[in-house]
């Protein structure tokens, strides 16, 4: 019985986690020769503050890229 965990930042719509699913389960399927109904495929998502490279969060990475963040009610000043 294949189980398949993948951990993903977050930010994915439920549509592309959906395909993503789909996608996975497709290629075990095809691989492994195994009933569809025991492949298990689980997405995690981290939060993007929980994840780090070389010592950056995700988020802090989104910032430095983007630049700070302005609240929607500053913006309409």
């Amino acid at each position: 019985m294949p189980q398949v965990a993948i951990t993903l930042a977050e930010g994915r719509t439920p549509a592309q986690i959906r395909d993503l699913l789909h996608e996975v389960h497709t290629a075990v399927l095809r691989t492994t020769g195994t009933r569809p109904e025991h492949i298990r495929v689980v997405v995690h998502e981290v939060p993007r503050t929980h994840w780090a490279t070389g010592d950056i969060t995700l988020t802090e990475m989104d910032t430095e890229l983007n630049g700070p963040s302005t609240p929607a009610h500053e913006e309409q000043s």
